[in-house]
């Protein structure tokens, strides 16, 4: 599959996790979409552009499982939910209920409105390794209080790269009357999405991600009965609209001035691409080699995995932990030395490895990278 792939060949690339990877047919769309952006500006901005987009969120609402009416694209699953948290009503002594591995840009959003509102931002300590969905449930509902009003969580988290119970999450807090937001960047085109069964009062996904869209390319879904208590991030010509449409949140949220959303555009592109290169099976593929080469690569590593080799807990990132003092150079060896692009990332003080093994991937990348540990273990004190 790399050939149908936009990346350079010369490079081991196993970081499709940070910003996707675009295959090579939707690429191609997307610069069609903007040529016909700049043949004809006015009109593709007023009238060819909107409709477009609207085809391309019935084409997303259906792939997710959701009504379309409830979604508005996103650049990124951050602006996302600053769009959402700085509309939410929090007064002080107010409990958001998350965990200890989430995201660093969303918890610094909830931090930051935290500060200016009073409220508390809680993180459950769960302990890894996972063992069991039931036991990562008792100790994220252990920090529950009377005073918790929101649950915010990671379906597949960034840093641990784990998939967590995000059904179970929300069927408790529906029981609990409690509004629960996820982060899903990770989710749309990974693992299973379906909003419908799922629940939650809020979603945000990456489609440029897994789902193989050109950057900048995300969703914002909001549960229709509270869309009317979430305020632009941005007010423009949407805000009291002299020609509204059949839905505020859509007016509100998804034309801020101008922009260039060519990006939106390519989602039935991405999936006309899943559906021509069998992407199911090959999704599944992934899956068991990762499973296969995950218990090798912590072998190398003197280290563990962080969960049973499931897929109640894995997709196609594998997250290790390493002990090292020097995680920025570390990275650098990879890449300066052996053209191996992987993050080192950190979440609750330790620091991981985290592997992404996506279609264009093969078992000569994992030799690569297996190769390049033992280098650095021989030759520098990168990893202690």
């Amino acid at each position: 599959m790399k050939d149908k792939f936009l990346l350079n060949p010369d490079i081991t690339f196993l970081n499709h996790g940070s910003f996707g990877a675009c295959p090579k047919p939707v690429f191609d769309e997307y610069q069609n979409w903007q040529l016909k952006l700049e043949k004809d500006p006015v009109q593709f901005m007023l009238k060819t552009g909107p409709e477009e987009l609207n085809n391309s969120r019935k084409a997303l609402a259906d792939y997710i499982n959701c009504n379309e009416q409830d979604l508005v694209y996103m650049p990124n699953p951050t602006t996302a939910l600053n769009t959402v948290i700085r509309s939410l009503d929090l007064k002080e002594g107010d409990e958001i209920l998350t965990s200890n591995q989430e995201y660093g840009a969303l918890d610094r959003t909830w931090e930051f409105y935290c500060k200016h509102t009073g409220a508390k931002y809680i993180h459950a300590d769960i302990t890894l390794p996972l063992v069991s969905k039931e036991k990562y449930l008792e100790e994220f509902w252990k920090a529950l209080t009377p005073k918790t009003k929101i649950i915010f969580f990671s379906q597949i988290t960034s840093s641990t790269a784990l998939i967590f119970p995000a059904k179970e999450i929300c069927d408790k807090a529906r029981e609990l009357g409690l509004m629960v937001i996820v982060d899903g960047a990770h989710v749309p085109g990974h693992i299973p999405l379906d909003i419908k069964k799922m629940n939650p009062d809020v979603y945000t996904g990456a489609n440029h991600k897994w789902l193989l869209a050109p950057k900048g390319n995300s969703f914002l879904y909001v549960k229709n009965e509270l869309q009317d208590k979430i305020d632009p991030l941005i007010v423009s010509w949407g805000y009291d609209a002299a020609f509204p449409s059949d839905s505020q949140f859509q007016d509100y949220h998804q034309f801020n001035g101008t922009k260039d959303f060519t990006a939106y555009l390519t989602t039935p592109s991405c999936l006309q691409f899943f559906e021509e290169n069998n992407w199911e099976e090959k999704k599944t593929i992934c899956r068991e080699q990762l499973k296969h080469f995950s218990p090798l690569i912590a072998k190398e590593l003197n280290s563990h995995l962080l969960a049973p080799l499931s897929d109640d807990f894995l997709g196609q990132i594998c997250s290790i932990p390493i002990q090292t003092n020097q995680p920025y150079k570390l990275k650098d060896y990879f890449f300066d030395q052996h053209k191996i692009e992987i993050p080192i990332m950190q979440a609750d003080k330790q620091w991981y490895m985290r592997t992404s093994y996506q279609a264009y991937n093969g078992e000569k990348e994992i030799e690569n990278l297996l190769y390049a540990i033992k280098d650095i273990n021989q030759h520098t004190n990168l990893i202690n």
